[in-house]
């Protein structure tokens, strides 16, 4: 078993990625709202420290705001299914700050059931 994410910056994406799960098959994901250290860092108020507002001048982020996408997945073949997905998306999107994606394998999974 494995999880991907997807850390996506074109969240403009997102629907597009997740009815393309659906269609694979992969039925579950989580959504989490994300921010990179360098967007976190550029729009950060913190201007005492001299770093800060160097990195506030180099980095204008045009994906401030990202969305991150897991979902664990039985086998490669499913892992490739979605990485498939992903790609068929966001082809021949031109921006580089996209977004990128990354598997970890999953030693075991634990269900938490309330017993009542």
């Amino acid at each position: 078993m494995y999880v991907l994410f997807v850390i996506l910056n074109a969240v403009d994406y997102l629907e597009d990625i997740l009815a393309g799960f659906v269609n694979e098959e992969i039925s579950g994901a989580t959504i989490l709202d994300s921010q990179g250290m360098g967007s976190a860092i550029a729009n950060s108020e913190n201007e005492s420290m001299p770093l800060f507002r160097s990195f506030q001048s180099l980095l204008s982020d045009s994906h401030p705001y990202s969305k991150t996408i897991f979902t664990v997945l039985e086998n490669e073949q499913m892992v490739e299914k979605a990485v498939a997905v992903v790609q068929d998306v966001v082809d021949g999107i031109s921006d580089t700050g996209v977004g990128f994606m990354f598997t970890v394998p999953i030693g075991k999974i634990y269900q938490m059931n309330s017993e009542e």
